[in-house]
């Protein structure tokens, strides 16, 4: 049995929260401004949806730890996307927003700790 007592930091919705935060102000800094965090329904859940000029931006953001394992838009398989896609639509029709609105997926992987971290933007990662 592990005596250690367990630390926020240690478990993995904080490790999540913290990856969210640093993408967060990684994209501000790039012009993208914040429109929601962590929105659920029954369908999934959406890390950050946030405003590019004109378009709003549906974005996964995953931690690596192991390059190993392939990177972060690799991760966000078939099933993810559908997910994704479905709570997003959720997204724009429980808060009616326009069909004419651009909308697009990114993916922001995310590798190291602070200082040495290391950020992967992918814009239009995949289509709904």
């Amino acid at each position: 049995m592990n005596d250690r007592p367990h630390r926020r930091s240690d478990s993995p919705r904080a490790v999540g929260q913290d990856a969210e935060r640093l993408a967060e102000g990684f994209l501000t800094r790039r012009g993208l401004a914040l429109v929601a965090r962590n929105y659920r329904c029954r369908r999934g859940e959406i890390d950050l949806v946030m405003r590019d000029a004109d378009a709003l931006v549906f974005i996964e953001v995953r931690r690596r730890s192991n390059r190993g394992f392939g990177g972060g838009l690799e991760s966000v398989d078939a099933r993810k996307r559908a997910r994704l896609v479905a709570t997003a639509e959720h997204f724009l029709m429980t808060r009616r927003i326009g069909d004419d609105r651009p909308c697009r997926f990114d993916v922001v992987a995310i590798d190291g700790r602070p200082p040495h971290t290391e950020f992967e933007w992918v814009r239009d990662a995949f289509e709904a």
